[in-house]
């Protein structure tokens, strides 16, 4: 089987930097939502990370008829119940904790959210979540999913990065994910690891 393009479906430039670098070793074209002269919106309603990414997968793969990579990651934070789970890139506007205005960014005012419901919490244990899906369309589908364990910092730290990454320090070390290089991150991080596994199998299916 051979594979000459695939198309990233999100339209988050940190999330797109992160795969082109992680894909680029298997020689194949990446594309992303921009490229596409046509665009659909796929809604992820479902109520985990893995129904996100298969339906995004599928619809994207099945509307622009070449093999997709989707992918649905969040945070879960134990002391809040594993929120905000599938609903990270939008916390600040669930009910959960009190709705939001938008300060900033969207990234800004989620960690506000997040370190104004951790206030006086001595339990600040997390981890990032990621699913990824490869699916072509008529052919075949795949999935994996990657974990990178960790706590909540008390206070925003780093410019790199983006989402969650200034108030998240990963398990062994002393900084946040939003101070680490490119390169440093995708070792440890939760979509790295998620992406690693997903070219191991497809490496051997387009052996």
């Amino acid at each position: 089987m051979k594979i000459e393009k695939v198309l990233i479906a999100t339209t988050n430039k940190g999330k797109l930097k992160e795969f082109r670098k992680l894909f680029q070793e298997l020689g194949i074209q990446i594309l992303s939502l921009d490229n596409m002269t046509e665009r659909i919106k796929v809604e992820e309603d479902r109520k985990t990370f893995l129904e996100n990414a298969i339906k995004k997968a599928k619809e994207y793969g099945d509307f622009y008829k070449i093999p997709v990579v989707a992918e649905d990651a969040g945070l879960e934070v134990e002391a809040l119940g594993n929120y905000p789970g599938v609903y990270s890139a939008r916390f600040y506007s669930i009910d959960f904790g009190g709705v939001y205005q938008i300060e900033k960014s969207i990234d800004y005012t989620n960690n506000k959210k997040l370190l104004d419901l951790l206030k006086n919490k001595d339990n600040r244990k997390a981890r990032f979540v990621s699913v990824v899906v490869f699916y072509s369309p008529e052919d075949f589908g795949l999935w994996t999913e990657g974990y990178c364990y960790g706590k909540i910092a008390e206070k925003p730290e780093g410019e790199k990065g983006f989402g969650y990454d200034p108030v998240f320090i990963p398990e062994g070390y002393q900084k946040t994910m939003a101070q680490f290089d490119l390169e440093e991150k995708n070792r440890i991080s939760h979509r790295g690891k998620a992406v690693r596994k997903l070219m191991e199998k497809l490496k051997d299916l387009l052996s």
